[in-house]
């Protein structure tokens, strides 16, 4: 038995072999189902001789920093850095002088080709699309150099320009990548890399708001919570600045406003009237996601959506809720893990 658990542990580290949780809604609510996607053995086999593999494990986190950053989906980036993985399989490796390099460049390059489709997907998109949410708890930084092109904002802005100047900011600003390395990268000069980045950077400062702290952050959620919960439209109003905007993802699979609500007495009057209702029998579960403080808003036990703001001196300038369950699936599966971890290191003999 054990060659058969020694095979199924190599499988599950590749980037594709993993368990996926899906959140499917049903009649009678919503349930969960779990399929483990496992690669091929001969793909495995072929690595068990070389080091095709531990290479690849070893920068698999920058890999999938740089798709989600790309992408603002994490099942979409999975998808990108097993792309990534064929194409090292197909690879003549003893022809790579810098493996990292290599595999970095094949994940943005094909990141960009995938975010080209995704701007027609997302204009066609049912309601407002919010980025998926990731657990930033364990690396708040996803990978990267820096915690940057992470925040909800920020990957909402990077939606708004092109994938080859996202590629460009994100390789700069998150990864400390030289012009040099980001012209080969995208394939285009060095003095071109530099007015991508340059680009970029004005786009995201101008539609950038001065955020506050993170205990800020946290304090300014907590209290819409429980303003929320009891639909205290004075409180509301006290939260918010005077430029709010409410979000909601439901994709269309999730019955949600499907077009923003914006301005302070109109977001406050569209809370106090309808998230009372929304909070019936939700119990509110804090998490990190996307390096800020967010709450999963269980029913039962299972995730209905997340919720999280965005906040400036002024106040609370947006409220984020995702609510299309397939969006919830990353960040739950990570939240039932450490659970479970927990559960084992409590119950493990001293």
């Amino acid at each position: 038995m054990k060659p058969h658990v020694i095979v199924l542990q190599i499988v599950l580290g590749c980037s594709r072999s993993r368990t996926e949780l899906h959140l499917n809604p049903d009649p009678g609510g919503y349930n969960f189902t779990s399929r483990v996607i496992v690669g091929t053995i001969s793909a495995v086999e072929n690595t068990a001789h070389d080091d095709g593999l531990s290479t690849f494990e070893s920068v698999r986190p920058r890999l999938f920093g740089i798709a989600y950053r790309m992408l603002g989906s994490a099942s979409e980036a999975e998808d990108i850095v097993q792309d990534a993985w064929l194409r090292w399989q197909g690879t003549d490796r003893n022809t790579v002088v810098d493996p990292p390099a290599f595999l970095a460049t094949a994940t943005t390059r094909l990141a960009i080709t995938f975010a080209q489709s995704a701007r027609s997907r997302h204009e066609t998109y049912v309601g407002p699309w919010l980025p998926e949410p990731v657990d930033t708890s364990n690396d708040p930084r996803l990978g990267a150099e820096r915690a940057e092109a992470l925040e909800f904002a920020v990957l909402l802005l990077l939606e708004k320009l092109s994938p080859t100047e996202r590629a460009a900011y994100i390789l700069r600003e998150a990864f400390d990548y030289s012009y040099d390395q980001i012209a080969h990268i995208i394939r285009s000069s060095e003095a071109n890399a530099r007015q991508l980045v340059t680009r970029a950077r004005k786009h995201i400062s101008d539609g950038r708001r001065k955020a506050v702290s993170s205990s800020e952050q946290k304090r300014l959620l907590n209290a819409f919570i429980v303003a929320s919960q009891k639909g205290d439209l004075p409180a509301l109003e006290k939260l918010f600045a005077s430029d709010v905007v409410s979000y909601a993802d439901g994709g269309g699979a999730v019955h949600v406003a499907r077009l923003p609500v914006s301005g302070r007495d109109r977001v406050a009057k569209y809370t106090a009237s309808v998230w009372p209702i929304a909070w019936t029998g939700v119990t509110p579960e804090w998490v990190e996601a996307n390096g800020q403080a967010s709450v999963l808003m269980l029913l039962g036990g299972v995730p209905m959506a997340l919720l999280t703001v965005e906040a400036s001196e002024e106040g609370i300038v947006s409220i984020l809720l995702m609510a299309r369950p397939s969006k919830l699936a990353a960040i739950w599966r990570s939240t039932e893990t450490k659970r479970a971890s927990q559960s084992l290191s409590q119950t493990a003999p001293g």
